[in-house]
């Protein structure tokens, strides 16, 4: 379970970085799992990037003698005034700087921070200023060693094998066009035009839409009100969205669309034998290719059993330790998921609002599903970092040298080069946290003792002395017992 601090010191990075040996930073613990830092930006980078700053405001200025854009920077400063320059100079470089302070810093830090300023210093001063954020919390450990974790056998099952062997026949499917009504199973390729109370909206409209009629792809009951069109017919369908919908100004609205049925397709799709194996794969027989996808099935469950077990194994370890977890923290945590989230959406070309439509969940409802992954990952994460302490684990350089090769690769660069590099920002720090869990989830695992999904139900159901005996005796698992 990798340390989630190489994105969150990501998220105040726009700038340049300051090595480590350039700022001085100093700790302060607070109440519920947060600390103060305070920083000092060393006064050479305060003024280098007024002069940066004063450089770019002064492209479209026009002093008497000089050309637009060509007047010396001392004259833009004196003309702007160092202090509207300053402002610009900390919006353009806070963010960069605040990512230096918490890389230069021992703390792995959870949430947004908020800065607290003093007055502007006087040239050839440094810059002070505090940042107070969230880090993780503290962890009594218990046992975490010779613990037992229910796991479960890799099973798979023929239908399994069969959805599979159906998903590689519909993937050489060909859409055919047809001359008849349309019916469930059919692709109908579509116009349409939405409006709610007579006006457009934003995601109502769309050109050569390719609809699967039963797919259950848009709101309930547009899909319904096509069946029996045929290309060239114009609908209007009626639909209401949900009180839920994940789009607020449309929740609960009823709509109108005007659909355009441009064209019926129907799926050719191949039959199950070997000549489909052949198309599909490097097979010639129908029985070998089903042979090799269970195969590989099995393959995936047994990956994600070993996922599993190693997170029960920690989760198991949590339970038996006192984790101090404020609401609070737990509350950043998701929210910085969340934005976590929405920039990779971004990314994407996916809108906060759409990705709400595409799962039908508010952005209440998704921050409540992130809460709960928020307080197992900040557990997990906080008792890794004990055991880490516990054992005393290191990570030596030659071991990030092994882990930085793959990042290297094809760019040219050395691995020594990048290290170089990252240890003098203290960017660093992440790739050695990340190998430092692993180090621990291997102890863990290796100390563990897996149970079957019986023994472990069974386990679960043990009775304690601070429970009633049951009336009936009953056959209970006891440790050791098959």
């Amino acid at each position: 379970m990798p340390s989630a601090r190489a994105e969150e010191a990501n998220r105040y990075c726009l700038g340049r970085t300051l090595t480590v040996a350039e700022i001085k930073t100093s700790i302060s613990e607070l109440p519920e799992s947060r600390v103060r830092l305070d920083v000092e930006i060393p006064a050479s980078e305060v003024q280098s990037q007024i002069e940066r700053t004063a450089k770019i405001m002064g492209r479209e200025l026009r002093l008497p003698g000089f050309r637009e854009g060509k007047a010396p920077t001392d004259l833009v400063i004196k003309r702007i005034g160092r202090e509207g320059i300053f402002q610009q100079m900390l919006r353009d470089s806070l963010d960069s700087w605040c990512r230096s302070a918490l890389l230069a810093s021992p703390i792995s830090s959870v949430g947004e921070p908020k800065l607290e300023f003093g007055e502007m210093p006087e040239e050839g001063d440094a810059l002070d200023f505090k940042i107070e954020i969230g880090t993780m919390p503290k962890t009594k450990l218990g046992k975490y060693k010779g613990l037992e974790a229910g796991k479960r056998e890799a099973n798979v099952p023929d239908d399994a094998i069969d959805e599979e062997i159906e998903r590689l026949r519909q993937s050489v499917a060909r859409l055919e066009q047809v001359d008849r009504a349309l019916k469930k199973g059919d692709f109908a390729v579509l116009d349409f035009d939405g409006k709610v109370d007579g006006e457009p909206f934003e995601g109502g409209e769309a050109r050569d839409y390719s609809l699967e009629i039963g797919s259950n792809r848009l709101i309930e009951g547009f899909e319904e009100q096509l069946e029996g069109a045929s290309a060239g017919e114009r609908r209007q369908v009626e639909i209401t969205f949900p009180d839920e919908y994940g789009q607020s100004s449309l929740a609960g609205k009823e709509a109108v669309f005007d659909v355009e049925i441009k064209a019926v397709q129907e799926a050719s799709v191949p039959d199950i034998d070997d000549e489909l194996a052949r198309q599909v794969s490097e097979f010639d027989t129908i029985e070998e290719l089903k042979t090799d996808v269970e195969k590989k099935l099995i393959l995936d469950q047994e990956r994600s059993i070993e996922g599993e077990y190693r997170e029960a194994v920690i989760d198991s370890a949590v339970k038996e330790s006192e984790i101090d977890l404020p609401e609070k923290l737990v509350f950043e945590r998701a929210h910085e998921m969340w934005h976590q989230m929405e920039h990779k959406l971004q990314q994407q070309g996916v809108s906060a609002d759409q990705y709400s439509q595409i799962t039908g969940k508010s952005r209440e409802q998704i921050l409540e599903d992130l809460n709960g992954q928020a307080e197992t990952g900040l557990k997990r994460e906080s008792l890794l970092a004990a055991v880490v302490e516990e054992e005393g684990f290191e990570v030596s350089d030659d071991e990030l040298l092994v882990a930085l090769e793959a990042a290297v690769q094809g760019d040219g660069k050395a691995p020594a080069d990048l290290l170089a590099q990252l240890k003098s920002t203290g960017q660093d720090r992440a790739i050695r946290e990340d190998l430092l869990a692993r180090k621990a989830i291997e102890l863990m695992e290796k100390e563990s003792k897996p149970l079957s999904v019986e023994q472990a139900q069974a386990k679960e159901k043990l009775w304690t002395p601070d429970e009633e005996r049951p009336d009936e005796a009953t056959e209970i698992w006891t440790p050791g017992k098959k």
